[in-house]
C-alpha cells in the first residue's frame, strides 16, 4: 500500500439550536490517500488480490488514528471511498467492503451494526458527506448523521481517497429537560 498522506480533521459542536451542547458533539475523520491498487491496469475482472494485499493493512491503519483523534467512547460510525478521475468507483468500494478493512473498526468500536458507507468518482478537491450510524442500533435516529469533508488535493487522478470517523456520546444540550 502506497500512502501519500494522511489528514485528520475533528468537527466539534459547542452551541446548537442556541444552547449549550455538553459535552461538546465531537466528530473524528480520519483519512488515507493512497494509491489505487488497480491504476492504469485495463478493466480488472478479479479485484482479490488487491483486496488481499491492502484491505487489512489500511483498516489497521486507520481505526486506532480515528479512535485516538475522536478523544472518547465512539457512538457511530461510516466510511467512505472517493477515487481519482482514472479509476472506477468499484477500486474504492472493494476496499472497504470487505471484513478485512471493516472489522478494525467494528473491534476498535466495539460495534456490531454494518459500517454505513458512501463511495464516489470524484477530482481532487471534490466534496463528499460520509454517513453515520450508531454502532449497536441503527435504529437510534439520533446518530443518522452524516458530515461533508473535502480534502483540497486529493485524490489525483490514480488515488484513493479512504476517509473512516467516528462519532462520541450524542451529547444533549445542558438546557435540555431530557
Amino acid at each position: 500500500m502506497n500512502v501519500r498522506k494522511i489528514v485528520t480533521l475533528i468537527d466539534e459542536t459547542a452551541r446548537e439550536g442556541g444552547r449549550a451542547v455538553e459535552p461538546a458533539a465531537r466528530i473524528a475523520v480520519v483519512a488515507a490517500v493512497i494509491e489505487n491498487p488497480w491504476d492504469g491496469q485495463p478493466f480488472v475482472e478479479d479485484l482479490s488480490d488487491g483486496i488481499r494485499e491492502n484491505a487489512s493493512d489500511l483498516g489497521a491503519l486507520l481505526a486506532p488514528r480515528v479512535i485516538e483523534a475522536l478523544g472518547a467512547p465512539v457512538e457511530a460510525y461510516g466510511k467512505a471511498a472517493i477515487v481519482g478521475l482514472d479509476g472506477e468507483i468499484e477500486h474504492g468500494s472493494a476496499l472497504i467492503h470487505t471484513l478485512q478493512f471493516g472489522d478494525h473498526f467494528r473491534r476498535a468500536a466495539e460495534a456490531t451494526t454494518l459500517l454505513p458507507a458512501v463511495e464516489k468518482r470524484g477530482r481532487a478537491g471534490v466534496t463528499f458527506d460520509i454517513p453515520l450510524k450508531h454502532k449497536t442500533d441503527a435504529t437510534v435516529r439520533s446518530h443518522h448523521q452524516s458530515i461533508e469533508v473535502r480534502i483540497a488535493d486529493a485524490p489525483h487522478p490514480g488515488r484513493s481517497l479512504l476517509p473512516s470517523l467516528r462519532r462520541p456520546r450524542a451529547a444533549r444540550s445542558s438546557a435540555s429537560p431530557r
